[in-house]
């Protein structure tokens, strides 16, 4: 633990401005990010006697070691700033809400020629129209089916709208009324988009517009007596209804606002968030955090506020937010909401009538929530303490391994070798900082001598990292010790460290034990990797399939944990997890090479274009037969590129055939086996 009056800046050094400071820790890296109207007043708080702060407080000034700061012009951009670089670095003592699961959305994809409606979950694309969160997406469906009524608009993925626009027919959506079938030309695109602009109004609950038309249409249509479809428009009006009475009018018409409300302990705070569009619920969430840093409910609700709109523009900031307490800064914090609208935003706390008795609704939600999560996290939090100490009375370690880094090493026949790395801190995988790597050493099947190479530059990576304090790697570098070692898709690379900027870095934080998949053999060139290296404060031990032992380095025989340990449990978890991902990688490689195109040899033909050759011929066998001339056909492309791909078709050797591992059917070029 440092003593923060060794890192304390000089006194008159800290400017009175308004901005944003982060406090670092000894490797480096960010572990907590503040904003303040004066930077001096505010960070002389945290040096005060350690006694007399608050014991989360003088636990992170006694982990950081240094603390800077950034100067802005106003509280707005300080709000702005400390958004970012809590997104950006993810401090450990910042309060974080994460949902407890994906929300689910009704989406419409305004952004295709035929939008089509569906439930659609994750980060929010542009040009799609979304209504939600959800609680369930069985509720969306349900509502979606009653709409379809009046507002046919196409549902089916894009594949099964290609196969029925092929096959001339519509699928049983178009043939029981509940789709226009733009797929084989009923309604225009026009028309069509039409359709999916009147859902979105009436989702938006702009309801009683379409009401009163069908109303006004079905009473024309009895009296000139056309009955069959009278009975029609009734039944349009009953399926709307149906769907309005699923969110009842719970504010006067046409509101549209957000309510938060907060329950919390001296620990955790449980969120829940309303949205009311046009006077009904259309969505809730919920998110739950741990008190890791010194807030009341004014800084809970602020930080609140940045994780549900700090990503949000236009209408998805609501006129008015609804809240139990201002941020401390409530002018501040409206000005940053009505720029992320475009207009001006409605912060405030309601003190009477319905919008007070709706508040009192959320807060109750949000006790309910936070007391079941209580309920489930007491189990889970008891049997992670339990495993992990178990696992350090087993392995005579000095104190709980909060930190396991396991490998495992995966290869089909000798053929495409490669390793993973996965993390679990605290319990709990830590996806970011998964690794995988391939192995280059030398060729062939040698599992032993793979984690040898694994294990080495890894921990390579490591020293060179902790010399090198606030230097990224550079490409020599990064050559030298193995450039490949990627990041699971969809991670950030490199998120194990951080380089001067706090930003990720790879391999900077080592961990108090690793296991390996494997038994002797593969612990002892683990335990080797690090003994060359000088390493000696990391423990090793292996996992063994066949009878579940624990192998430590030098020991004749394993050691045998209970079948019913915890911490057996939990190293199982890890070593499978370890295992699954290194086979995911491994046969995305083997797919990859399956899948090798000649044309990938054609200097300066890039993946459009390679794409846009094999449609305008069908495939690669049919390309080979084509003329220069043909090829240059193609749009896009010259008469130099296309002479490099009738040479690179010539030069290349028969392809063997593709295999459909599932049937064991061969698969022509033809049917698109050659296609990548």
């Amino acid at each position: 633990m440092a003593d923060p009056s060794s890192y304390r800046p000089k006194p008159g050094e800290i400017p009175d401005s308004p901005g944003v400071y982060k406090f670092r820790d000894d490797h480096r890296r960010v572990i907590y990010v503040g904003k303040a109207k004066n930077l001096r007043s505010r960070l002389a708080n945290y040096f005060q006697d350690v006694a007399n702060l608050h014991p989360r407080t003088a636990t992170m000034v006694t982990t950081a070691a240094s603390v800077e700061w950034t100067v802005v012009s106003t509280e707005v951009e300080a709000l702005q700033l400390e958004y970012s670089w809590i997104k950006e670095f993810d401090p450990r003592f910042n309060v974080k809400y994460r949902d407890d699961k994906s929300y689910p959305y009704l989406a419409v994809t305004l952004n295709e020629e035929f939008p089509r409606v569906q439930v659609m979950r994750g980060a929010k694309r542009k040009g799609v129209r979304y209504f939600g969160p959800y609680g369930h997406a069985w509720a969306i469906r349900e509502t979606v089916d009653l709409m379809l009524r009046v507002f046919p608009v196409r549902t089916c993925s894009a594949g099964v709208f290609k196969n029925h626009r092929q096959k001339g027919r519509p699928c049983l959506l178009g043939y029981i009324g509940k789709c226009s079938a733009p797929c084989v030309g009923r309604v225009t695109p026009e028309e069509h988009r039409e359709l999916a602009e009147e859902f979105c109004d009436f989702m938006a609950g702009r309801t009683g517009t379409y009401l009163r038309r069908l109303e006004k249409e079905m009473t024309a249509a009895a009296e000139e007596m056309e009955y069959e479809r009278a009975a029609r428009l009734r039944d349009d009006i009953t399926a709307l209804r149906r769907a309005l009475e699923k969110n009842a009018v719970v504010l006067a018409d046409a509101t549209d606002a957000d309510l938060i409300a907060v329950a919390e302990d001296e620990l955790e705070a449980a969120v829940q968030i309303f949205h009311v569009r046009g006077g009904r619920v259309r969505g809730q969430r919920g998110w739950v955090t741990d008190k890791v840093e010194a807030v009341d409910t004014a800084g809970l609700v602020e930080h609140a506020l940045q994780q549900l709109y700090g990503e949000e523009r236009g209408d998805a900031v609501p006129k008015e937010v609804l809240v139990p307490a201002l941020p401390v800064n409530p002018d501040a914090v409206g000005q940053w909401l009505g720029e992320r609208r475009g207009s001006q935003v409605s912060l405030r706390v309601p003190q009477r009538g319905d919008k007070k008795a709706l508040m009192e609704t959320v807060a109750r939600n949000a006790e309910q929530a936070l007391a079941l999560h209580k309920t489930k996290r007491a189990s889970d939090l008891t049997t992670r303490s339990r495993a992990l100490e178990e696992i350090a009375e087993a392995l005579d370690l000095d104190s709980a391994p909060l930190r396991i880094e396991c490998f495992d090493v995966s290869h089909l026949q000798g053929q495409d070798v490669v390793a993973s790395m996965v993390v679990f801190e605290d319990g709990l995988p830590r996806k970011s900082e998964y690794r995988r790597f391939q192995i280059k050493g030398f060729e062939g099947q040698d599992d032993v001598r793979s984690m040898h190479e694994v294990i080495g530059r890894r921990f390579r990576r490591y020293l060179a990292e902790k010399d090198k304090t606030g230097e990224w790697i550079g490409a020599d570098d990064a050559s030298a010790e193995g450039a490949d070692d990627a990041a699971p898709d969809g991670a950030p690379a490199g998120a194990a460290g951080r380089d001067e900027d706090g930003r990720p870095k790879r391999f900077a934080y080592p961990p108090q034990l690793v296991v390996v998949d494997g038994g002797a053999p593969q612990v002892a060139a683990a335990q080797r990797a690090l003994d060359e290296l000088g390493i000696d404060d990391v423990a090793v031990c292996g996992l063994a399939k066949r009878l579940e032992e624990v192998w430590l380095p030098g020991d004749d025989d394993p050691v045998v944990l209970p079948r019913s340990s915890e911490g057996l449990y939990l190293l199982q978890r890890i070593r499978d997890t370890a295992h699954d991902f290194a086979i995911r990688y491994q046969r995305s490689k083997r797919t990859k090479r399956i899948r090798t195109s000649p044309l990938d040899d054609v200097p300066g033909l890039g993946e459009t274009r390679k794409q846009a050759l094999i449609k305008h011929f069908g495939s690669v066998k049919r390309l080979k037969g084509a003329t220069i001339e043909q090829i240059c056909e193609v749009p896009g492309m010259g008469r130099k590129t296309a002479e490099s791909v009738v040479v690179a078709l010539a030069q290349a050797a028969p392809a063997a055939p593709a295999v459909n591992t599932a049937t064991g059917e061969i698969m022509d070029e033809n049917d698109g086996g050659s296609k990548r």
